[in-house]
């Protein structure tokens, strides 16, 4: 546990009666953003068999403050091939009103450090990207985050994802675990 701006969050596994405020919590990124290319939001149903999934072989984590689940990281297959089984797709989601106060970054070292003491060698995050400028469904935030957790770009796909009328490009960025 620790203290972020006088508030103590924890980190613990996500169960699947978690499903409920994880699916809250995403919500507003799938119906107001572009940073996901979901065109429905998933419900609690859906939440759960995705929890269940992942956790079979990855880490899923949620960060707990003042007993509510405000945050939430997850490993999951990066290519369904044994070649694959040492990389990750790493994904990470705040409630909003959480952002910038640290958790994003505390989840992601405790699920890298989880993910190492798995043998996972490298981690990819897929992050959609406004290329032709920032607007009000989409910033530079999410690739800012990334760099300043030591990932590094190295893939652009341009125009890749068609949300709100408009495409936005897709960027991978890459960490050595």
């Amino acid at each position: 546990m620790i203290r972020m701006r006088k508030k103590a969050v924890s980190i613990r596994n996500a169960v699947p009666e978690d499903a409920a405020a994880i699916a809250e919590i995403y919500r507003p990124y799938v119906e107001n953003t572009a940073v996901s290319f979901e065109y429905e939001a998933p419900g609690r149903d859906e939440m759960e068999r995705r929890i269940r999934e992942i956790t079979k072989k990855y880490p899923y984590i949620v960060a707990v403050q003042s007993g509510k689940v405000v945050g939430y990281a997850y490993a999951s297959v990066f290519k369904a091939r044994a070649a694959y089984d040492g990389c990750v797709e790493v994904s990470v989601y705040l409630d909003e009103s959480c952002r910038g106060q640290g958790i994003g970054s505390f989840l992601y070292a405790v699920l890298e450090k989880k993910l190492k003491a798995q043998g996972i060698r490298h981690a990819y995050a897929c992050i959609s990207y406004p290329d032709r400028g920032e607007d009000g469904t989409l910033t530079k935030d999410s690739v800012r985050f990334h760099y300043a957790r030591g990932y590094s770009m190295c893939a652009y796909f341009q125009d890749c994802g068609y949300k709100f009328g408009r495409y936005y490009s897709m960027v991978w960025m890459e960490k050595a675990l």
